[in-house]
C-alpha cells in the first residue's frame, strides 16, 4: 500500500507540474531576459584589428604558413625515422614508373612526369599538413591536362597525320615541335591552376570542396577511368591514332582504335598483356598477404626494369617496331617562365583542375588524419597545392595532386610524416640526374599496362550503383549524371554539369521537404509524427504542423499547400463555402418574399376564412411568424444552418524547430497564413524559433499590430499549454489523465 501511495503521489506531482508549469512565449522571455550589449565595429576598425601585428600573432601565422617549422623540431628520430625511410623507398619505386606512365596521359614526353614527381613532392614537405598522402602525378589530373594540351596543340597544327608508316626526319621534327607546344600548354595550365588554388587558400575558401560530394567525385573518377583506359588502348596495341579531346572523345577514340585494329603490333600487344598479368598478380599477392609481407612487392618497378632490359637486349624498337620511351635528358632543366599568352585560353580548364585536384587531396588527407588522430587545415592544403603547382610550373612540371594508390602504400609501409614523401622525391631526383637514360628502351606499352592496372580500384566503383540504389536514389542520380556527363561531354564540362546537377538536387530537397502533423507522447513534452507511432495522440482542436526545411521563396507556396492539406483546414475553401451559404440563404429569402407576395394577393382576392387558413398553414413560415420577420431577425447562428459542417480545429501550431532561415517571401507567406486562418476563427501559433530566425523575422518587419510576439513560443509544448489554457482544457485533461492512470494502477 505504501508503494501504491508513493506512486500515486508521484503521478499527482507530475500532473501538477504540467498544469502549473509556466508558459514560455516570446513576450514572456523578452520581459525576463536582457540582451548583452555588443559594441559594433566599423569596417575600418575591423581592418585595423586584423592588420595589427604582435610577436605571438606573427609566430602563429608563420607556423600556419610553414607547418614544417612546427613538426620538424619535435620529430622523434628513433620512433619515426626507420618507418619513414622504408615508406619513402617503397613510395619512390612506385613514383618512378607512374611518373613516366602518367606523362603519356598528359600528352607530354615521359621525362616531364619525372619532373612532376620531384619538385612538387619536395615542396609539399614544407607547406603540407597531411603526414600520409603521397603528392605527385595522378591519372585523372594527368588526363585532364592531356585533354587541354591536345585541344590547344592538335596534330593537324604540325602536319602530323594518322599513320603507321616509318618515321622520317621531317616527321620527327614535327613531333618535337608538337611536344614542345603541348609542354607549354601543360605548364600554363599548371601555373594558372596553382594560382587559383593559392588564391582560394589565402582567401580561406577551403570549403569549396564540399560541393564535390562523394557520389559526384566517385562517378567523375569512374568516368575518368573510362577515358584513361580508352586513351591507353592504342599504346597497348601498338597502333597510331589521333588523340581526341572534348565531347564524345571516348567514342571517337574507340572508333579510331577499332578501325585500325588490323594494324596491331603483335610484339607490342604480347609485351603489354604480359605486363598486365604480372602487375595484376603482384597486386593480388600484396592484397592477400599484406599482413605477412613487411613491405608490398614493388611489382611496377620490377616490371619496368625487366621490360627495359628485355627491350634493350632484343632491340624491340628496331626489330619489331615497338614504340619506346625514347630520349630522356640527363639532369634538371633550367627554370623558365611559362607562356602567359596561353592563360586566357585555358582558364576554365585550370579552374576545374584546381578544384578536382584539391578535392582529391583533401578527401584522402581527411581519411588518414581521422585514422591517426590528427587534424589537417583545408585552407593550408590549398596553399600547399597552389605553391607546388605554381612554383613547379617554372621547372616544367604539370599539375599534381594526391595519388590514392601511392598514399595507401606510404601509410601501410610505416610512413609517419612528410619525411617519407621527401625521400621518395629524392629517389626520383637520383634517377633524373644519374640513371634516367637507362629507361630510354622502355616500351610504351609497359607504361600503358601500368596505367590500366592502376585503374582497377576506380573500375570497382561501378559497385556504387547497387549501394546507392539501396541507400539514396538522389545520390545515385548524382553518381550517374557525373559519370555519363563526364564520359560524353569530357571531364571539364562533365564536372561542371555534375556540380550543377548536385546543386539542383539541393534545391529539390528544400522544395520538397517532409511535412508532418505532430502529436504528444502521453505524460511527456515530446512530440512525434502521428502517422509513425500508435501511442502518439493529438489534442482536440489543436493541430501541430512541422516541415523539415527553411521557409523561403522556393518552397513558400508548397508550404502553404501542405499546411492546408495536412491540417484539413483550407481558409479559402471555408470562406468560399460561407459565401455560397450566404448566397443560398439570400436566394431562399427571396423565394420566401415571393411566396409572401403571392399569399397577400390571394388573401386580397379571396376573403374566405378557409382559404386564408390554407395559405397560412401551407405557405407561410411556422410559429406564426412572417417571412419579413425572418428576414429581419436572421442571425449568424442561424446562418450556420445553411453552411456545411466545418472542422473543429481552433489552433494551429507551426513547429519552426527545423527552420534555419526565413526570407522576405517566407515572412509574407507566414503573415498571410496567420491572417487567413484568423478570418475563419483558427488561430496560428509559432513554436521553436531559433535566434537567427527571430533576427530574420525582426529585420523583415514581421512583428506588427496583427502579428505580435505573443504568437511565438519557446517550444511546442509551451504553445500547446497556452492553447489549452485559452480553451480551458488543461485542468480537465489533467484530471481525466489522473483518473485514468490511477484506475489502471489499481487494476494492476
Amino acid at each position: 500500500m505504501e508503494h501504491v501511495q508513493e506512486h500515486d503521489e508521484g503521478l499527482v506531482q507530475t500532473q501538477m507540474y504540467w498544469v502549473e508549469r509556466p508558459v514560455y512565449n516570446q513576450e514572456f522571455l523578452q520581459g525576463q531576459l536582457h540582451k548583452k550589449e555588443k559594441t559594433s565595429q566599423s569596417l575600418g576598425q575591423k581592418i585595423a584589428r586584423s592588420c595589427r601585428c604582435s610577436s605571438k600573432k606573427a609566430k602563429s601565422h608563420l607556423y600556419s604558413f610553414l607547418p614544417v617549422l612546427k613538426w620538424l623540431p619535435r620529430y622523434p628520430v628513433k620512433e619515426y625515422l626507420l618507418g619513414d625511410i622504408v615508406s619513402g623507398i617503397s613510395t619512390g619505386v612506385m613514383q618512378l614508373p607512374q611518373g613516366l606512365a602518367y606523362a603519356l596521359l598528359a600528352a607530354v614526353p615521359p621525362v616531364f612526369g619525372l619532373y612532376s614527381s620531384f619538385y612538387p613532392v619536395f615542396l609539399y614537405t614544407f607547406f603540407g599538413t597531411s603526414r600520409h598522402i603521397s603528392i605527385g602525378t595522378f591519372a585523372v589530373i594527368s588526363l585532364m591536362i592531356g585533354g587541354v594540351a591536345v585541344r590547344e596543340a592538335p596534330d593537324e597544327m604540325f602536319n602530323i597525320m594518322e599513320s603507321n608508316s616509318t618515321n622520317s626526319t621531317d616527321l620527327l621534327e614535327n613531333y618535337k615541335a608538337r611536344d614542345a607546344m603541348r609542354v607549354k600548354v601543360a605548364v600554363a595550365v599548371t601555373l594558372l591552376s596553382g594560382i587559383i588554388q593559392l588564391s582560394l587558400g589565402l582567401l580561406r575558401f577551403g570549403f569549396v570542396a564540399i560541393y564535390l560530394t562523394e557520389p559526384l567525385v566517385r562517378g567523375f573518377t569512374t568516368a575518368a577511368a573510362v577515358h584513361v583506359f580508352t586513351s591507353q588502348l592504342k599504346y597497348l596495341l601498338g597502333i597510331k591514332t589521333k588523340r581526341y579531346s572534348g565531347a564524345l572523345s571516348v567514342v571517337y577514340s574507340l572508333i579510331a582504335v577499332l578501325s585500325n585494329i588490323t594494324k596491331t603490333n603483335i610484339a607490342t600487344l604480347v609485351v603489354g598483356l604480359t605486363c598486365i598479368v604480372l602487375l595484376l598478380s603482384g597486386k593480388e599477392i600484396n592484397d592477400r598477404f599484406k599482413k605477412k609481407l613487411p613491405v608490398p612487392i614493388p611489382m611496377e618497378i620490377i616490371v619496368v626494369i625487366v621490360a627495359t632490359g628485355v627491350s634493350a637486349g632484343m632491340n624491340l624498337s628496331n626489330t619489331y617496331e615497338v614504340d619506346i620511351v625514347g630520349d630522356i635528358p640527363k639532369g634538371l632543366l633550367a627554370p623558365k617562365v611559362p607562356d602567359i599568352n596561353l592563360l586566357s585560353a585555358v582558364f576554365v580548364d585550370a579552374l576545374a583542375i584546381a578544384i578536382v585536384g584539391f578535392s582529391m587531396a583533401v578527401s584522402m588527407a581527411k581519411i588518414f588524419a581521422l585514422k591517426h588522430g590528427y587534424t589537417i587545415d583545408g585552407n593550408q592544403e590549398l596553399i600547399a597545392l597552389g605553391i607546388c603547382n605554381s612554383a613547379g610550373s617554372f621547372f616544367q612540371t604539370f599539375s599534381i595532386t594526391c595519388s590514392m594508390s601511392r598514399s595507401l602504400v606510404q601509410e601501410s609501409t610505416g610512413g609517419k610524416t612528410q619525411i617519407a614523401g621527401t625521400l621518395s622525391s629524392i629517389m626520383v631526383l637520383l634517377v633524373i640526374v644519374a640513371i634516367g637514360y637507362l629507361f630510354e628502351p622502355l616500351p610504351q606499352t609497359v607504361l600503358a599496362a601500368i596505367v590500366m592496372v592502376n585503374l582497377k580500384g576506380m573500375f570497382k566503383q561501378f559497385g556504387d550503383i547497387t549501394h546507392f540504389w539501396r541507400t539514396s536514389k538522389i545520390e545515385l542520380a548524382i553518381w550517374i549524371v557525373a559519370f555519363v556527363a563526364s564520359v560524353l561531354l569530357g571531364l571539364d564540362y562533365g564536372l561542371l554539369t555534375a556540380v550543377a546537377f548536385a546543386m539542383i538536387t539541393i534545391i529539390y530537397r528544400t522544395q520538397s521537404p517532409q511535412y508532418r502533423i505532430l502529436g504528444q507522447i502521453p505524460n511527456t513534452d515530446i512530440y512525434c509524427d502521428v502517422e509513425d507511432y500508435e501511442e502518439v495522440k493529438e489534442y482536440p482542436g489543436i493541430k501541430i504542423f512541422q516541415a523539415n526545411a527553411s521557409l523561403y521563396f522556393a518552397n513558400s507556396e508548397l508550404y502553404t499547400s501542405a499546411l492546408k492539406k495536412k491540417t484539413g483546414v483550407d481558409p479559402c475553401a471555408v470562406l468560399a463555402a460561407k459565401k455560397k451559404a450566404e448566397k443560398r440563404h439570400a436566394k431562399e429569402l427571396q423565394q420566401t418574399n415571393e411566396h409572401r407576395e403571392k399569399a397577400v394577393l390571394k388573401h386580397t382576392s379571396d376573403m374566405e376564412t378557409s382559404v386564408k387558413h390554407e395559405v397560412i398553414n401551407d405557405e407561410l413560415p411556422l410559429n406564426g411568424k412572417s417571412a419579413d420577420a425572418n428576414a429581419q431577425d436572421t442571425s449568424p447562428d442561424e446562418l450556420e444552418h445553411f453552411m456545411e459542417p466545418m472542422t473543429n480545429v481552433h489552433y494551429i501550431i507551426l513547429d519552426f524547430t527545423p527552420v534555419n532561415f526565413v526570407d522576405s517571401v517566407g515572412a509574407k507567406t507566414l503573415k498571410s497564413v496567420i491572417e487567413e486562418y484568423k478570418e475563419v476563427g483558427v488561430f496560428v501559433r509559432i513554436a521553436g524559433c531559433s535566434g537567427p530566425v527571430m533576427d530574420d523575422l525582426t529585420r523583415l518587419n514581421f512583428f506588427e499590430k496583427s502579428t505580435t510576439r505573443d504568437l511565438l513560443f519557446h517550444s511546442v509544448h509551451d504553445a500547446v499549454l497556452s492553447c489549452q489554457l485559452k480553451v480551458g482544457s488543461v485542468p480537465q485533461t489533467a484530471s481525466d489523465l489522473f483518473v485514468t492512470t490511477s484506475q489502471t494502477h489499481m487494476e494492476n
